[in-house]
């Protein structure tokens, strides 16, 4: 994990946003949001899942889903990096408290961003052989 510098400096202004697949008014402690609007619309879908190769996210979730915004201003007393995130540093973090969520709106599961079952082997393979699990 980065030093504590990286989480004292890091912008907790901008918008932080969380996708479910369930009506939601207010997260619970230990919830995982983000900074990255599209990271969180894929993960609305519950995938199991989640590729970011070149910039592209692909993800073999199959729910509808919605996103949501999180209406309080957060600092680093509230969230902190998710501690077995396998994405890079500061793209998911957990809530050490309930917030206050505002629904922006339902999401489509879009095909273009599904995995196909070769890339889900090939990532199965990959994990495999690093030791994480899928």
């Amino acid at each position: 994990m980065k030093d504590k510098k990286y989480v004292e400096e890091w912008d907790y202004s901008a918008p932080w946003y969380h996708g479910s697949p369930f009506r939601l008014t207010k997260l619970r402690k230990g919830s995982t949001i983000t900074q990255q609007i599209n990271l969180a619309r894929v993960f609305s879908h519950k995938p199991t899942m989640v590729s970011i190769r070149d910039g592209e996210l692909k993800h073999n979730g199959k729910k509808p889903g919605f996103l949501y915004t999180v209406c309080e201003r957060l600092g680093p007393e509230d969230v902190t990096p998710h501690p077995r995130s396998s994405m890079d540093w500061g793209m998911e973090w957990v809530t050490k408290r309930s917030l206050v969520v505002s629904l922006m709106g339902p999401t489509e599961i879009r095909d273009s961003e599904l995995l196909t079952e070769e890339e889900i082997a090939e990532l199965q393979a990959r994990l495999g052989r690093t030791g994480q699990s899928v």
